[in-house]
């Protein structure tokens, strides 16, 4: 048998699947669909001025991918039940292979005009869309007392993480984003310093007397 939702309102009575949102998930899901706008905008104006084939065929997939992300979670938050078309899962086309160590490079501060935009610029401003939505989405998917949105919110919370990792990954590869590492010694310390936890019998088994 399917469970039927009951949800009420202690002034109005019963709640329909449409108004089945609570306050701080009104709030916290605008910030992510605002955002997921902006990150969208800022795609579409950026693309234009990449100069890598390979930065541009990042920017395009997960410009689509995020749009079918965006309708999907405007749905369900519209109706209160499951949409359409489900979250997906995104798949980025990079590697793993990180490039640890830092080379001099130029100290960074901000564009005067548009002339100065290239792909570095261009990376670095979807890198933070894509970090800030997954902020926004987790933080909304914690309050939201709607199931079906914040399962969708959950659901797409790996995908930002997944696209900022390609991105940090194409980064590295062209010395945008260097990543500094600890001496093995210092590393081998800190991972040292914990154990595994002991495992505790259950509470209130029962004993076999003979």
């Amino acid at each position: 048998m399917q469970f039927q939702p009951n949800h009420q309102n202690m002034q109005t009575g019963a709640v329909s699947p449409q108004m089945n949102h609570g306050g701080h998930e009104m709030f916290d899901v605008h910030e992510v669909l605002a955002g997921a706008v902006t990150t969208l905008n800022t795609y579409t104006i950026m693309s234009q001025h990449v100069q890598d084939p390979e930065l541009k065929d990042i920017i395009q997939r997960q410009k689509q991918f995020m749009t079918d992300e965006y309708n999907t979670t405007l749905e369900c938050f519209k109706t209160g039940q499951d949409p359409s078309i489900p979250t997906q899962s995104y798949k980025m086309h990079q590697g793993n292979d990180f490039t640890y160590g830092f080379q001099p490079t130029q100290p960074n501060k901000p564009i005067q005009s548009a002339a100065e935009i290239n792909d570095e610029v261009i990376s670095c401003s979807m890198l933070h869309s894509v970090k800030s939505g997954a902020t926004a989405k987790t933080m909304a998917a914690l309050e939201s007392t709607n199931p079906v949105v914040r399962r969708v919110l959950a659901d797409s919370v790996p995908n930002c993480i997944e696209m900022a990792y390609e991105i940090s990954l194409y980064q590295n590869k062209h010395g945008y984003y260097q990543v500094p590492q600890l001496t093995q010694q210092d590393m081998t310390q800190m991972k040292n310093g914990y154990a595994p936890a002991q495992i505790q019998p259950p509470m209130g088994g029962t004993t076999s007397f003979h």
